[in-house]
């Protein structure tokens, strides 16, 4: 794709594609990490990571060093191509080290999030294909029983535990890269329901996730010497390539969060003079609100971003005039690498996701298949390098998320004005977002129809200030049942992360069965706005 400007090109016919107003940039053929230690020698002794609770220090040299040993020992123990390493862990440096020596050793990591039960971790477990599963001390209980029942040979440990391979028992001489075809090696595997049912295992590539880095660098923007806090988590896409990733490569000194907590992530920033902070609707809504905000010297921010779920336009205004910073905002998916629209620099408008980012076409398309121009809505349809390949083991799911011209249809309904900003103002797929993580009703209806009491339920977003959206059950008890709404949320706690539980629950004597559940769950939610 060669350099464009303007933002709006007409195809044959009544067809529109939206590009990006800035040039098309280069697609580095390299591996990951060469990539995202690009400037690891000029910057050997700047440090790139910190752990904020313990200040633990890693240099760009440190950093490298490690992966690059971890990858030698891997490789060592016979990890290499066709292996993948199960990696559960909240953000400390060492998730840097474990990912990218998996990348450099030839293999690939599936991210599966800490806070996930052993049933949950399982799954994940095998349907990637772990062989190895590395943790954290207060995750091994949890790791030990996922892994049993898959073909995980080895726990190992960030840290220290007792009877338990370390991280540092795996180390072993450094080794370069092994060679690998960069669009065929699936370097990460992270899980997503897509725009619906059961989570899926996203394979991305190293192209895939190198393009979508070099495509952000003129939107996202940063100057020399900047610190970014590094809250969202390393296992989610947005946490693992606009932070992790996306910071190192750009020089950046991170300083990781294991969890968000209001008040230590506002000290970190007055300690490290933090210049970009990313968040999710609800950390942009307690820094509106929280009154810990004014008990802190925040001067040194330049930018707030905010992403995974739509940000209204007053709240972002509120919240930036009492920082004293821009928040803008931008648009991904795990399976668009993620990246594929953005706010270029401070260039924000109210409630938009910024711009499509350079080598990237989008469409808007109504019900009928029929394209939409300038500020018409419709289903947003995208493509470019940064697309998945596919669907790990699920070649209908993914031949129902890329048609065969290589549109990635989003399942979000979306406008682009005459300027190129994208709003995304309603959802054609099922997913609900709870506090910005994926929460998918199929998942939810399967658990709960196991429940003896239960007979039908239908699982919807309720909207909610704070959460976005909360999970709601309508339950349908069978004939002399009982169950108590208490009973049924219990039920689901226990087999589920905790963003994932049921809000409410709502009993009803019937759910339709005449419709898709797309439209079973819009009327249901039509229902609710009504009753509010």
């Amino acid at each position: 794709m060669g350099a464009r400007s303007g933002n709006l090109d007409a195809m044959t016919g009544a067809s529109h594609i939206f590009r990006s107003p800035l040039p098309d940039q280069e697609l580095p053929e390299v591996p990951l990490t060469a990539y995202v230690l690009q400037h690891a020698e000029a910057l050997a002794d700047q440090p790139a990571m910190i752990d904020g609770p313990s200040g633990r220090t890693y240099t760009f040299a440190q950093l490298s060093d490690a992966i690059h040993r971890l990858a030698g020992g891997l490789t060592t123990a016979g990890f290499g191509a066709g292996k993948t390493i199960g990696l559960m862990a909240p953000n400390v440096p060492e998730y840097a080290v474990v990912f990218h020596a998996a990348a450099v050793a030839g293999g690939t990591v599936t991210t599966i999030n800490p806070t996930y039960g052993a049933d949950e971790v399982r799954f994940q477990l095998n349907d990637a294909g772990a062989d190895l599963l590395i943790t954290v001390p207060a995750f091994v209980e949890t790791a030990t029983a996922a892994a049993e029942g898959t073909g995980v040979a080895k726990i190992a440990v960030i840290g220290d535990y007792e009877g338990m391979t370390t991280l540092a028992d795996l180390m072993g001489e450094p080794m370069s890269q092994v060679p690998i075809d960069v669009h065929d090696q699936i370097v990460v595997l992270p899980y997503s329901s897509g725009t619906t049912g059961l989570p899926k295992g996203v394979m991305l590539s190293h192209h895939n996730l190198v393009s979508n880095l070099a495509q952000s660098r003129p939107v996202l923007s940063y100057e020399s010497n900047e610190v970014a806090l590094a809250v969202l988590p390393f296992f989610h896409i947005y946490g693992m390539q606009v932070l992790m990733n996306g910071l190192l490569a750009e020089g950046v000194t991170v300083v990781t969060m294991p969890r968000f907590d209001m008040d230590q992530a506002l000290g970190l920033i007055q300690e490290h003079k933090v210049t970009q902070f990313f968040a999710v609707p609800p950390i942009v809504l307690g820094l509106a609100k929280h009154p810990a905000v004014d008990q802190y010297d925040l001067s040194s921010m330049r930018k707030i971003f905010c992403g995974a779920a739509p940000l209204g336009g007053e709240l972002g205004d509120e919240a930036a005039e009492r920082i004293g910073c821009p928040i803008v905002q931008g648009y991904g998916m795990t399976e668009l690498s993620p990246i594929s629209h953005a706010t270029a620099g401070a260039d924000f408008k109210a409630g938009s996701s910024g711009i499509t980012v350079p080598n990237t076409e989008c469409r808007i398309v109504d019900p009928e298949g029929n394209d939409q121009g300038p500020d018409d809505e419709g289903e947003l349809w995208v493509r470019g390098p940064q697309v998945m390949k596919g669907y790990l083991n699920n070649a209908e799911a993914t031949e129902a998320t890329i048609d065969s011209d290589g549109w990635l249809h989003t399942g979000d309904v979306a406008r682009i004005d005459a300027d190129g900003h994208m709003y995304v103002v309603d959802r054609v797929k099922e997913l609900i977002k709870y506090k910005g993580f994926q929460v998918p009703p199929a998942e939810l209806e399967a658990l709960l129809v196991t429940h003896p009491a239960v007979a039908d339920v239908a699982v919807i977003g309720i909207p909610e200030v704070e959460a976005g959206e909360l999970p709601k059950a309508y339950v349908v008890l069978k004939p002399g049942a009982e169950a108590s709404a208490e009973e049924l949320q219990a039920f689901v706690a226990e087999h589920v992360a905790s963003y994932k539980k049921i809000r409410l629950v709502e009993f009803t004597d019937e759910i339709p069965k005449s419709a898709s559940g797309k439209i079973l769950r819009r009327f249901l939610r039509d229902q609710a706005k009504e009753q509010s």
